[in-house]
């Protein structure tokens, strides 16, 4: 790994509204440094960060976050939401085949490109929370392994053998429903299984304040230890610039700081060890702990 100074930052953003702003705010910076990384689509920068700490800071998917705590990774996430929407409208079934509901997902197969994959994560949760629908009453077919290589998936996920991707094996029906995040087809055969999805995802968020929570920011351990004080400029910056990135209204579904992100991620921490993301269940310090005592602030 090439060998930097103390006043470089190696930086992996993607392009949420808050990201851009907060790298546009840095670029000016001269503080330091700003050597960026420009991994595109982000997530191919999720593994690099917890598997190699191939940058000093990185947007994270906070399920990669649970799952490089449980196996030991030397990251620090830090409580920052840089991504975050509803998914209740993130599974969907092929209308021409099928007319399903929650519950008739039991017993089923479900395609998501990787089990850990956050969008999954917080749609088996809330089949689980809100439909009584359990993530070992369903087969997953994915196509990849954990960004965390030591992660163990639970048994009743399988890899497809030709790789097909979820919009096909939902094409061809050989799913019965799939997972999208950003990725959702826009084509006249995709149905929603949860009916009305967004009116239900407004109701379940102004019944228990529960954000699904895709993407939060993590630095490396040994950035950290050496640099302190530009985890908590990163971070002030990251708050300042949250009013310039969302409106008032998505303002209440970024959640920033320790207190304000603890219903949600204690509500995915609970699910995700139902699951079997994490090989036991984690609590919120084990996440954001580290970081509290770092950032001496809530």
């Amino acid at each position: 790994m090439k060998a930097h100074s103390d006043n470089t930052v190696r930086i992996a953003l993607g392009a949420t509204p808050l990201c851009a702003a907060v790298l546009g705010m840095l670029e000016a910076e001269p503080a330091f440094e700003l050597e960026r990384h420009d991994v595109r689509p982000i997530h191919r920068a999720f593994g690099p960060m917890v598997m190699e700490q191939a940058f000093d800071v990185s947007e994270l998917a906070i399920v990669t976050a649970l799952q490089a705590i449980d196996c030991g990774k030397p990251i620090v996430p830090l409580p920052i939401t840089v991504a975050a929407r509803f998914q209740h409208k993130c599974i969907v079934q092929n209308a021409t085949k099928s007319h399903f509901e929650p519950a008739d997902l039991i017993g089923k197969r479900v395609a998501v490109r990787a089990f850990s994959q956050t969008t999954g994560a917080w749609v088996r949760t809330i089949l689980e929370r809100e439909f009584d629908v359990p993530s070992d009453s369903i087969t997953w077919i994915t196509q990849e392994a954990p960004h965390v290589t030591e992660a163990v998936e639970p048994p009743n996920v399988l890899r497809d053998p030709n790789g097909a991707g979820p919009a096909e094996l939902l094409e061809r029906g050989d799913v019965d429903a799939a997972i999208f995040g950003n990725d959702l087809p826009n084509e006249p055969w995709v149905s929603p299984v949860i009916r009305d999805p967004d009116a239900v995802a407004r109701a379940s968020f102004e019944r228990s304040g529960v954000v699904p929570i895709n993407h939060v920011v993590a630095v490396t351990r040994a950035f950290a230890e050496r640099r302190p004080d530009l985890v908590r400029h990163l971070y002030r910056i990251f708050g300042a610039m949250r009013s310039d990135a969302f409106s008032s209204a998505q303002l209440a579904l970024h959640p920033f700081g320790y207190d304000a992100m603890r219903p949600s991620v204690e509500a995915l921490l609970q699910y995700a060890a139902s699951q079997k993301l994490t090989s036991r269940q984690l609590s919120y310090d084990d996440l954001f702990g580290e970081a509290l005592g770092i950032l001496g602030t809530t």
